[in-house]
């Protein structure tokens, strides 16, 4: 499968009642997309699928590949018990979506061998391309991984973890089998700040949660660290870093600070479900100020 740009996950919005809005949601993925995102990632992290009942998550994939329209890659999110991983998969395999994210089975400790055994199960009933996300509950070691990669169904790995040793090696096991059609990803939240060591390590692709609120400053980052711009140094010392202080206040941030930001920017997005919570007042307007100087560096440069 092949992704040419940033990955973008979408937030999922909730009106005043706590339904999924799909209009506001419609025009978020087309915004995306718009802006050139490489993939869009519905119902995943970002887009709180640990919060949405099985309607929910297909209305979200639904409206998502209906909006993309074809233009870029729809993978969504599946994950949690094997039942519900296989659902979620079915349903996105039938709403025309490219592939599945399949995200970690929740506070399950297991062998290497049992994590292998959830992928191939969920593979085996689902007649879907997968990305298996490498994360929590769900790291693999460079034989595990090579493992995976020897089904034809599993297309790519993403990799929230952030131990590049163990990257480089699950890099380096997987491309002697399946060579470059194989994807890998850095998954880490604010990926900009380690785009640089994981390019090193042979993963040259990211995901930006910034995208989602803040397109332009994240499509400027991505381009001027491509091209050797300075501007990248500079977005990555007064917008990325300070974002990230602010996002490591508080577990969940990861996605309620993304989800602040859009409304900052007048996207209609509601708030978080729990058991993540909203940030403070204080906490947007120091939000808002970064979005402000973000924009200012991007026009400027």
């Amino acid at each position: 499968m092949n992704f040419d740009g940033i990955l973008f996950f979408p937030l999922t919005p909730f009106d005043s009642e706590g339904e999924v809005n799909e209009d506001v949601l419609a025009e978020h993925v087309a915004s995306g997309v718009e802006h050139g995102a490489g993939g869009v990632f519905a119902a995943c992290g970002t887009g709180e699928v640990h919060a949405l009942s099985a309607a929910e998550h297909a209305a979200v994939v639904r409206r998502s590949v209906e909006v993309t329209a074809g233009r870029v890659p729809v993978v969504a999110g599946a994950g949690g018990s094997v039942g519900t991983a296989i659902e979620q998969a079915r349903a996105a395999r039938e709403l025309g979506a490219d592939a599945i994210l399949l995200l970690p089975p929740y506070l399950v400790g297991a062998p290497q061998s049992g994590l292998v055994d959830y992928v191939r199960t969920v593979v085996a009933a689902s007649d879907i391309p997968v990305v298996v996300y490498q994360r929590g509950s769900m790291v693999f070691t460079p034989q595990s991984a090579a493992e995976l990669a020897a089904i034809p169904q599993v297309v790519g790995i993403k990799d929230g973890v952030g131990d590049l040793g163990r990257m480089h090696q699950i890099v380096m096991a997987v491309r002697d089998l399946r060579g470059e059609e194989f994807t890998f990803f850095n998954g880490l939240p604010t990926a900009e700040l380690t785009v640089a060591a994981y390019r090193s390590v042979g993963v040259p692709l990211y995901s930006s949660a910034a995208f989602a609120f803040v397109p332009e400053v994240a499509d400027a980052f991505y381009r001027a660290f491509h091209s050797g711009d300075a501007l990248a140094d500079t977005l990555m010392r007064e917008f990325f870093e300070p974002l990230v202080r602010l996002r490591d206040r508080t577990p969940g941030y990861a996605v309620s600070l993304v989800k602040a930001g859009a409304r900052l920017r007048g996207v209609d997005m509601g708030g978080v479900r729990a058991p993540f919570r909203d940030p403070t007042a204080e906490e947007e307007s120091a939000l808002a100020e970064l979005i402000e100087t973000g924009l200012s560096l991007v026009k400027e440069g």
